[in-house]
């Protein structure tokens, strides 16, 4: 019999504020996101310490009395890492490393944490490393004798476990050869993009931990990397899919969250190069999360910095299996209808109506709806290729659901 090998979480406590530009409502639920980047980078959050401030307290991030509390309990749980919401400066790091005594992460370098656990290929880990030493730069004179002292765990992965780079100068010269590295690779990657021939390209994009990959893995048929964690997919992958006699290319793109790093946007620049060249996209939403909307409004603006806003887009609500909506009385008065409230009836004519048809609701984990979502993609695609290539419209024929076809 198999011993099961358990699993040793290293303890965090979180740390958020309420300020002008976020509610506690909101401030509740980025908390809630960044257990789960805590969890997926191999934590166990034992409490969250939240306070109300007009803005960040620029030396500590929180104010002194806040400070006590956390530094008490840090100490009375031998808790090994402190993880902030919010980006810190290299002077609020410094200031709280030297009162906490502890590992101090904040969301940005927890993000990237998980990316250096998650590159699988020598790209990847590149893209990563480049990533982290950007990062890492302005933040050395306060974290490097911190990191010789401290070993693995959460935000230690990387550029943080050598202790040859103790200097900005070699930190920087690394810098400029990753930054070769990636360029090189980047013209490669080009050439192969170029040499895919007049297939039509098709993009899943979305939110992380929404389905992508468990639907890659459908549609395709192939055995993409799929997990409930954050960032489980970080490498691009593409494979070649037929529906019906119609082939064209799939790519399963890394997931985006609200308030990616700007390294990881600037690093991760030919993995998005999938998307910016793409013919379609499907943008993929977990309609089974209370906060999808939000999702999507990130995903939008992501792509909107990437230039690929205006791109012929497919919404696919995934995880209509595990949606349920609130119960909602007609006759309490003290309580607001929301959209938490809304049927999966009402979701889908509130975006069948906002998206001009273009939505779809599915299930990739149960293949609900599935073969209306095989159709839609093949129409799509369809039309993108006849456009390209008139002469070709009599060999694929409109999707016929009755059709026999060779699985």
């Amino acid at each position: 019999m198999l011993e099961t090998e358990e699993i040793e979480y290293e303890k965090c406590v979180l740390i958020g504020l309420v300020t002008q530009q976020q509610n506690e409502e909101k401030m509740i639920e980025y908390l809630d996101e960044l257990e789960f980047l805590a969890y997926t980078a191999g934590g166990e959050v034992l409490k969250r310490f939240t306070q109300k401030l007009e803005k960040p307290n620029p030396k500590t991030f929180i104010g002194t009395g806040k400070m006590e509390d956390v530094a008490a309990y840090v100490e009375q749980h031998e808790v090994g890492t402190v993880i902030f919401d919010d980006e810190l400066t290299p002077a609020q790091q410094k200031n709280i490393e030297r009162l906490l005594k502890c590992k101090i992460v904040d969301r940005t370098y927890l993000i990237l944490d998980i990316f250096a656990q998650r590159a699988q290929t020598s790209y990847a880990r590149t893209q990563v490393e480049l990533a982290q030493y950007e990062y890492l730069l302005p933040r050395l004179v306060g974290l490097w004798t911190h990191l010789e002292r401290q070993r693995g765990g959460i935000g230690m992965r990387g550029p943080g476990e050598t202790e040859i780079e103790t200097d900005r100068r070699i930190v920087r010269d690394r810098i400029s050869l990753l930054k070769k590295k990636i360029l090189k690779i980047d013209k490669q990657m080009e050439t192969q993009r170029g040499n895919r021939g007049a297939l039509v390209r098709v993009a899943l994009v979305g939110y992380t931990n929404v389905g992508k990959s468990t639907l890659m893995n459908v549609i395709s048929k192939s055995d993409v990397f799929a997990e409930n964690k954050l960032f489980a997919t970080l490498d691009t992958t593409v494979r070649k899919v037929v529906i019906r006699n119609l082939p064209f290319l799939l790519s399963d793109t890394v997931g985006f969250i609200r308030k990616l790093p700007t390294q990881l946007v600037d690093s991760f620049k030919s993995t998005l190069d999938e998307v910016r060249e793409a013919d379609l996209l499907l943008h993929v939403v977990d309609i089974s999360h209370p906060q999808f909307e939000d999702h999507i409004a990130s995903v939008n603006k992501i792509l909107d910095e990437i230039k690929s806003a205006d791109k012929p887009t497919l919404m696919v609500f995934n995880k209509i299996d595990a949606y349920s909506a609130e119960k909602y009385d007609d006759d309490d008065l003290m309580v607001e209808r929301t959209g938490a409230h809304y049927s999966l009836d009402e979701w889908k004519k509130t975006w069948m109506a906002r998206t001009n048809g273009d939505s779809i609701f599915i299930s990739a984990l149960n293949k609900d709806n599935f073969e209306d979502f095989r159709k839609r993609v093949y129409e799509r695609v369809r039309e993108i290729h006849v456009t390209r290539f008139p002469y070709n419209a009599f060999l694929y024929p409109e999707y016929d659901e009755h059709m026999n076809e060779e699985e």
